[in-house]
C-alpha cells in the first residue's frame, strides 16, 4: 500500500490576475499534466490551473466500489492531499467560492468525495464520470451547504467502472447539501470524455460565473 507526495502541476492565468481557481484530477493512469490539458477546450483563461499528481498514477489501488478499508491509505491520503492543496490556493488570496474542480473517472470520484464530505459554497464542480467513494455509503460523512453551487455529473450507461446508480446516489447527496446539480447520462458513451460533455462543463459550471472569455 502507498501514499501520496505533494506533487502540483500548475498553469493557467497569474496568481496576482486570477479571477479564480481550477484543481483538476486525473483518472486512474492518467497524469496531472494530462489532465491540464483539458483546460485548452474550457476556455477558461481567467482561472489559476492547479493538477495534483497521485503516487503510481492512481488515488487508490483497488475499485471505487469496494470496501473502504482495501483503498487505505493511499484513499486518506488522496483526500489530505486535495484539502491540502485547496487551503494552499486560499491562503494565497482566492477564496473557496471562487475555487472550481474538474476530475475524471477515479478524479471525479475523488473530487466528489472531497467536496461532499466538504460541502460550502465553491465556484463550481465539473464530474465526468463518478461518483462518491465506498461499497457502502455513510451518509453521515457528507454534510455542509454548498449554497447553490453549481456542479455538472456526467456519465455513460453502461459504464465499465462506474455504475450509473452510483452517480444517481451521488446526485441525490449533491441535492441534499443544496448543489445546483445537472445530471446527463449518456446511452452506450464509452469511458472517455466527450466534446459535447465539456460543451456542458462550460455552459452549466464556468459560464454561470463568467468565467469565459
Amino acid at each position: 500500500m502507498y501514499t501520496h507526495s505533494y506533487q502540483v502541476v500548475t498553469a493557467g492565468a497569474n496568481l496576482s490576475q486570477a479571477e479564480g481557481a481550477l484543481v483538476m484530477i486525473h483518472g486512474r493512469g492518467g497524469s496531472a499534466q494530462n489532465i491540464i490539458g483539458l483546460a485548452d477546450e474550457l476556455n477558461i483563461p481567467k482561472l489559476a490551473l492547479y493538477a495534483p499528481q497521485a503516487t503510481n498514477h492512481s488515488w487508490y489501488p483497488y475499485s471505487f466500489m469496494a470496501p473502504e478499508e482495501q483503498n487505505e491509505p493511499a484513499l486518506s491520503s488522496a483526500l489530505e492531499t486535495i484539502d491540502k492543496l485547496v487551503k494552499q490556493i486560499i491562503a494565497d488570496g482566492i477564496p473557496a467560492n471562487k475555487i472550481f474542480f474538474l476530475g475524471f473517472s477515479q478524479g471525479a470520484c475523488l473530487t466528489s468525495e472531497y467536496i461532499a464530505r466538504n460541502a460550502q459554497q465553491y465556484g463550481g464542480a465539473v464530474i465526468f464520470t463518478g461518483g462518491v467513494i465506498g461499497e457502502e455509503l455513510d451518509l453521515a460523512n457528507y454534510k455542509g451547504d454548498f449554497k447553490q453551487t453549481p456542479v455538472l455529473l456526467t456519465t455513460g450507461d453502461p459504464d465499465p467502472h462506474v455504475p450509473v446508480t452510483r452517480v444517481e446516489e451521488t446526485a441525490d447527496i449533491f441535492k441534499k447539501l443544496n448543489a445546483d446539480f445537472t445530471l446527463q447520462v449518456y446511452k452506450g458513451r464509452p469511458h472517455t470524455i466527450t466534446m459535447q460533455e465539456l460543451k456542458l462543463a462550460k455552459q452549466y459550471v464556468f459560464e454561470k460565473a463568467s468565467l469565459n472569455a
